[in-house]
């Protein structure tokens, strides 16, 4: 198909009805990766009756189709995932700039979703029997698909986040129309392709590439969607997710973290335990430069500790090797965008005139082979002194920075961990259990890793408290997010009830 056909509307292939086009860029060099359609409004419209003739129109079969074959369905794609693992780790690397290797490790983790999903509908149940308390009823609750699904995505991990919802989707045996973030659309298109030569009937997975207005605005409108699920920013999502109320839609929203990593004294204790706890903390905050709704951008410390942690993590986080994703021993690649570069220079400098000290990186680095000037390169940068009072504390970031903040006991270390509008993630590094388990039952975060940071599971949610979202994904739960509960009451000897008399 031409580069420019990235609209697949009821097993079709096209440019958007009024042919407008978009650059794909490379963020390593600012260069055009390709030529995708802009879709409209006209376009969404055409997507979301597709999915809902293949719901409810005369071809919904796929709602019907019995769970093993749509579980068998998900489990093509999954080798095909696998069979295509070099392209797409490539097509991921070079459309949000993570490197190849990270790219690679997004693929097996889809594919281990579309398994896990298709693993879970096929050992179900035929429904959960509810007893009536008398042998003369038969009651059962079973699950059903909700219909129409709206799903719009984030540009940090495009592939995998589209995964977390088309997967529990079409297990359930909804229809969908998707739209990823119009800067990192090309690994999305390529999944849709293979479900497509997986099997899938038309119209069952639409994707629209366009801008959130008018493409994910109308989305989450739209009278004939059932399910609105968002991942991305607060502001975005919530104002989408008011549109989608107002049509009584269900919906669900991952909207970000700000998460913190709580590091202990006697979690230090060793040479080995210190080395470990400073290496997670780069990991933590610097995997994907930072653009990880989960990183560890928050470095909570005890005092005693402080200044040798600090000054060890600020050494190797300058030897961090930066530059393009696909080039051979890069560590880091750069932000998607010079919209995002601007965001993060933005938030240090106001950091600094806040009074944070600059332990290290604040600024772009030096151009290179591997770094070209035209890149959207910012150096992985350490903010000690940090207080609650700064923005660069309370503000999601989406960028290469750790801010530093200080505890002296137990009490202070959760209530700093739990001081933020949002709930997504978080860890505790201590070599006492007991303490460990204690601090991780108070946080108030979807997700605690105990000496550990980044780890998720398929078969466990993902999701956050607070301003974080609504909703889950993964696990049983992201299973259910697609299904609606139907109660079926069966009297097996229906007799009058003589209510009323006459």
């Amino acid at each position: 198909m031409p580069a420019s056909e990235t609209i697949h509307v009821d097993g079709v292939w096209r440019a958007a009805t009024s042919g407008a086009t978009r650059a794909v860029l490379d963020p390593a060099d600012a260069q055009t990766l390709q030529m995708v359609a802009e879709g409209g409004v006209e376009d969404v419209d055409a997507a979301v009756l597709a999915a809902h003739r293949a719901f409810a129109g005369g071809q919904g079969q796929w709602p019907r189709t019995p769970a093993s074959e749509r579980a068998a369905l998900l489990r093509r794609v999954a080798g095909l995932l696998q069979r295509d693992r070099e392209e797409i780790a490539l097509i991921e690397s070079r459309d949000t700039g993570k490197t190849l290797e990270e790219g690679r490790v997004d693929v097996d983790d889809v594919t281990n979703a579309f398994n896990y999903f298709a693993d879970l509908v096929v050992n179900e149940s035929g429904g959960r029997v509810v007893d009536a308390g008398s042998p003369d009823v038969h009651s059962v609750v079973v699950h059903e698909p909700v219909g129409v699904c709206a799903m719009i995505t984030p540009w940090n991990y495009p592939l995998l986040q589209a995964s977390w919802k088309i997967a529990p989707a079409l297990a359930a045996g909804n229809t969908l129309v998707i739209k990823p973030s119009e800067v990192t659309p090309l690994s999305t298109v390529h999944l849709i392709m293979l479900l497509v030569e997986a099997g899938l009937p038309a119209g069952v997975a639409n994707i629209v590439t366009g801008a959130g207005v008018p493409v994910g605005a109308r989305l989450a409108e739209h009278p004939q969607v059932d399910l609105f699920s968002f991942t991305g920013g607060l502001a975005s999502g919530t104002t989408a997710a008011q549109s989608a109320v107002a049509g009584a839609k269900k919906i669900a929203l991952e909207l970000g973290g700000k998460n913190p990593n709580v590091v202990f004294a006697d979690a230090c204790a060793t040479d080995v335990a210190f080395d470990t706890a400073v290496d997670q903390a780069l990991n933590a905050a610097f995997i994907h430069s930072g653009q990880v709704c989960s990183a560890g951008s928050r470095l909570i410390i005890e005092e005693s500790v402080r200044d040798r942690f600090v000054t060890e993590l600020a050494r190797r986080a300058e030897r961090i090797k930066l530059g393009r994703g696909t080039a051979e021993g890069v560590e880091c690649g750069p932000l998607v965008s010079q919209q995002q570069l601007d965001k993060v220079a933005g938030y240090v400098a106001s950091a600094l005139a806040e009074g944070a000290k600059l332990r290290c990186g604040g600024s772009r680095p030096e151009p290179s082979e591997q770094r070209p000037a035209t890149g959207y390169f910012y150096a992985p940068t350490v903010l000690d002194s940090c207080h609650r009072d700064m923005s660069v504390i309370r503000e999601e970031i989406f960028g290469p920075i750790l801010t530093v903040e200080a505890f002296h006991d137990e009490e202070e270390a959760v209530a700093l961990a739990n001081d933020t509008e949002y709930g997504l993630a978080g860890a505790v590094w201590s070599g006492d259990t007991a303490r460990a388990r204690r601090v991780a039952a108070r946080l108030r975060h979807g997700t605690i890793w105990i000496n550990d940071f980044h780890p998720y599971l398929p078969q466990a949610e993902w999701g956050g408290f607070g301003k974080s979202g609504i909703g889950r994904e993964l696990g049983p739960s992201g299973l259910d997010e697609y299904r609606e509960s139907k109660h079926i009451y069966e009297n097996l000897k229906p007799e009058p009830v003589r209510w009323f008399a006459g």
